[in-house]
Formats: structure tokens, C-alpha cells, sequence
């Protein structure tokens, strides 16, 4: 069940500010303001969906494709896409989710290493 008092909820209806990068019909992009990388911006769609399952199960096909636009124009605009970037969502408590309104993380602006433990970078 979607909660309206989450945090995202209340900063896409402008009750709390955000540090905005992005913003058109489908989606509003920030800063994250507890960043994992020297660049980590969020991006949320303008719409209530709880988590990844719930946006691609619920949400209109030309919906998900324009938020997944809207996301690679915010790697676009902060310069990450020559030297790469990590994009992440997490679905449920046991991916560390801790807002229930969908979103996804743009990090990037250093090595960010390998997801496992025998990767070349990590080492």
C-alpha cells in the first residue's frame, strides 16, 4: 500500500525542498543529500508506486519508458556518461529500501569497484 507521507511523496508535491537537477512530465531528479559517490542523484517517477515491482507491473508502458528516459538525461546532464555510472533500485527490505516510493540511484563520479568480491576493481 502506497504511503502518501513518505518523504519522496511530500518532496514531489514541493513540501520539502531538494537540491534539483531534473525535472519534466515523468520524473523529478536531486541530489541524494546522504551521497554514496561524489555524484548520487535520485530519480523518482511522478507517480505513486511503491517499488520497482510495483512500477513495472502498474505503470503504462510509455510511462516506463519516459522515466527511463528522464534517467539517463540526469546521467546525461551531470557528465557521467563517458567515464560510467552505477544506476541501482532497490525492491524491499532486504535490498535496504527504507522510502516505499520507487526511485533509482545515479552514482558515479569515481571507480565505484566491482558488485563482487573477485572483480578486478575490487582488488
Amino acid at each position: 500500500m502506497y504511503d502518501p507521507t513518505n518523504i519522496f511523496a511530500k518532496i514531489l508535491r514541493g513540501e520539502i525542498p531538494c537540491k534539483k537537477i531534473y525535472e519534466d512530465e515523468f520524473a523529478l531528479s536531486f541530489h541524494d543529500i546522504t551521497p554514496a559517490a561524489p555524484v548520487h542523484a535520485l530519480v523518482l517517477p511522478k507517480a505513486a508506486f511503491t517499488s520497482f515491482d510495483d512500477f513495472a507491473a502498474n505503470a503504462d508502458p510509455a510511462f516506463i519508458a519516459g522515466f527511463f528516459k528522464s534517467v539517463q538525461k540526469v546521467a546525461a546532464q551531470l557528465g557521467l556518461q563517458q567515464d560510467g555510472y552505477r544506476v541501482v533500485f532497490n525492491h524491499g527490505r532486504n535490498a535496504s529500501q527504507t522510502v516505499f516510493h520507487f526511485h533509482v540511484h545515479i552514482m558515479g563520479g569515481k571507480p565505484l569497484g566491482g558488485l563482487h568480491p573477485h572483480d578486478e576493481h575490487t582488488r
